[in-house]
C-alpha cells in the first residue's frame, strides 16, 4: 500500500481556497493529486496558497479562478483544469454559501445565488467533467451536501432546497455513469471547525453570556449528540476514501460525518 495512493490523478475541488474545501484539497494533493484550487478571487495570496501546498506535498497544485455563480465560468473552470493538467479524474463539489431568513422575507436574490452556487454549478462541472471520466475509463465525483441535505431546519429554506437538490443529483449522476467505473457520492456535513465557525464563537459567548466550551456544546452544537465538531481534515479523510479503489462500489449514496446529527 502506498501512502500516494493517488499518485497520476488530477483532481479539481470548487470553492477550496479556504474552510472544507482547502482541507480536502490539502488531503488530495498529500495523498498524491494533482489540484486545482478554485474560488471566485484572482489575488496573489490565492495563487500563493496554491503553491505552498504544491511544497508541502510534492504534487502538482495550481489555482485556477472561477465564480460558481455563473454556469458557463463553471464549465470553464473544468476545461481550463482540463487542459492545464491533462484532464479530469476527481471532480469535487464544494462551492457553497448560506443565508438565514423567514421564507416571506427571504430575498429573491439571495435565493437565486444559494441556488445557482450550491446546487446549479455542480450540474455545470458534472456536465463537463464526466465525458471527460468516460474518456479516461475511470472517475470519482464527490458532491459535498450537507446534514441539511437530508433534514431540515427553519429560516435556511435555499440552502436546504440546494443540499437536498445535490443529493438528488448525486443519485442520478450514479446511475448514469454505473459500469464505467466512475463513481459519485455525496458527504454530508455536520457542523464543521472551519476559520469561519471559529469567527463565530465569541460573538456567540457574548450573546449567551457563556463560557467557550458550553457555547459549543449547548448552542452551537446542539443537534450534533457527539458534541464535537467534524474537522476539515475528517472531511478530506472521507473524499480520499470514496476516490480510493476500496470505494469503488459504493456510489450513488450519502455519507454523514455529522456526530449523529442525521440519527436523531
Amino acid at each position: 500500500m502506498t501512502d500516494r495512493p493517488l499518485s497520476g490523478k488530477i483532481a479539481l475541488v470548487t470553492g477550496s481556497n479556504s474552510g472544507i474545501g482547502l482541507g480536502i484539497a490539502r488531503g488530495l494533493a498529500a495523498r498524491g493529486a494533482a489540484v486545482a484550487l478554485n474560488s471566485f478571487t484572482d489575488r496573489k495570496e490565492d495563487h500563493d496558497l496554491a503553491a505552498s501546498i504544491a511544497a508541502e506535498t510534492g504534487s502538482d497544485v495550481r489555482y485556477i479562478p472561477a465564480d460558481m455563480s455563473d454556469g458557463a465560468d463553471c464549465r470553464r473552470y473544468v476545461e481550463a483544469a482540463a487542459q492545464a493538467f491533462g484532464g479530469v479524474d476527481i471532480l469535487v463539489n464544494n462551492a457553497g454559501i448560506q443565508h438565514v431568513s423567514p421564507i416571506p422575507d427571504f430575498p429573491v436574490a439571495m435565493w437565486d445565488r444559494i441556488i445557482a452556487i450550491n446546487l446549479n454549478s455542480a450540474f455545470h462541472t458534472t456536465a463537463i467533467a464526466l465525458p471527460m471520466m468516460r474518456e479516461k475509463g475511470w472517475g470519482r465525483i464527490v458532491n459535498i451536501a450537507s446534514a441539511h441535505g437530508l433534514t431540515a431546519s427553519p429560516f435556511k429554506s435555499a440552502y436546504v432546497a440546494a443540499k437536498h437538490g445535490i443529493v438528488g443529483l448525486t443519485k442520478v449522476t450514479a446511475l448514469e455513469a454505473a459500469g464505467q467505473h466512475i463513481t459519485c457520492n455525496a458527504i454530508c456535513p455536520g457542523y464543521v471547525l472551519t476559520p469561519l465557525v471559529e469567527a463565530q464563537i465569541p460573538a456567540t459567548m457574548k450573546e449567551y453570556g457563556k463560557d467557550r466550551e458550553t457555547v459549543i456544546r449547548d448552542v452551537m452544537l446542539a443537534r450534533q449528540p457527539s458534541k464535537e465538531f467534524a474537522t476539515v481534515e475528517q472531511i478530506g479523510g472521507t473524499v480520499a476514501f470514496l476516490c480510493s479503489e476500496d470505494a469503488a462500489q459504493v456510489t450513488g449514496t450519502t455519507i454523514s460525518v455529522d456526530g449523529g446529527w442525521t440519527a436523531l
